[in-house]
């Protein structure tokens, strides 16, 4: 292939990741001009979110997104309502099994919540600013408060499958090369041009989770590490999962980081568990290897005591 031929290649790369990289043009909404960039708009946001408000009779105070195999949640919301995501205009669709693919509306412990019973992942073919929409959704509904769940493969020698990872930090190594959901013009409307990781998992948050797994009797299972955020569909390699380790990552997956990232960036705080659904190859020729229902079998599993575990804490960080 030509040098130009490369280059072509990796600029469509770029762009199905990223959105278009041509420089953005304006257009004058209500008498101001606003980015059309590959961060999205602001009014395609409030535009989603009025689809929304019209058909539910709680507004949401916290954001829940349940991750492979953990959409059981939802099970225990009251006085509910489901909104399919194929229903809404704008709106990316799941693809993925274990992602039922819509909201829940609804009463948790009597708490208004918004539930994501499945989300939308880079490796279906969703720029990022897509696969985001529905946190800035969340905030512009006035969520203060996201917490976010995945399936994660375990890098920590020490952690075993079934166990769950309160994340206190984060590798974001696409992040490295350029894909990250704050690339393009930003919109000083939703957060700041350059916005802080260094806090992006919330230590009182943290420490919440901390004490009602000692509370329900789940310390033995309940860890605190780093998850490292590769975009996917592949499982990772021998030699990447010991790179993982080397660089300091305890769990490693498909998603959560750019969720966390936007919420940052609009001034949420987030609290984000992984549950440890299949342990990283670490050895060349080895037999094990990991697949897809594993994971969602390991969700079904632990199910129960993730649901526990988030009710309890949903009601401490509110009351």
């Amino acid at each position: 292939m030509s040098i130009n031929g490369k280059r072509k290649n990796g600029i469509r790369n770029f762009e199905r990741l990223n959105g278009d990289v041509t420089p953005p043009k304006h257009k004058k909404i209500d008498g101001l001009k606003t980015p059309l960039s590959n961060q999205g708009s602001l009014e395609e946001v409030e535009a989603l979110t009025e689809q929304i408000r019209s058909r539910i009779r709680h507004e949401p105070r916290v954001g829940i997104v349940c991750g492979s195999g953990l959409g059981g949640l939802a099970d225990v919301v009251e006085d509910k309502q489901m909104i399919k995501y194929s229903e809404l205009e704008g709106m990316p669709v799941s693809t993925v099994p274990g992602h039922v693919g819509q909201f829940v509306f609804g009463l948790l412990k009597g708490i208004p919540v918004m539930l994501m019973q499945g989300r939308v992942h880079v490796y279906e073919g969703y720029p990022l600013h897509r696969v985001v929409l529905p946190i800035r959704v969340m905030w512009k509904f006035g969520i203060k408060t996201l917490i976010l769940t995945n399936a994660a493969g375990g890098i920590n020698p020490e952690y075993k499958v079934g166990d769950i990872m309160i994340m206190k930090d984060h590798l974001n190594l696409p992040g490295f090369c350029g894909v990250n959901p704050l690339i393009g013009v930003n919109d000083d409307r939703i957060g700041p041009r350059f916005p802080p990781m260094s806090d992006a998992y919330s230590k009182k948050y943290r420490d919440i989770a901390k004490q009602t797994a000692q509370e329900l009797g789940y310390s033995e299972f309940v860890r605190e590490g780093v998850y490292s955020f590769l975009t996917g569909p592949t499982f990772e390699t021998v030699t990447e999962c010991r790179l993982l380790r080397m660089i300091g990552s305890d769990a490693t997956g498909m998603s959560t980081v750019p969720e966390a990232t936007v919420a940052r960036h609009c001034g949420m705080e987030v609290l984000a568990m992984s549950l440890i659904t299949n342990s990283c190859v670490m050895e060349f020729d080895s037999d094990q290897t990991a697949n897809h229902e594993e994971v969602l079998e390991t969700g079904r599993a632990r199910s129960q005591d993730m649901q526990n575990l988030i009710t309890k804490i949903v009601q401490k960080i509110v009351s």
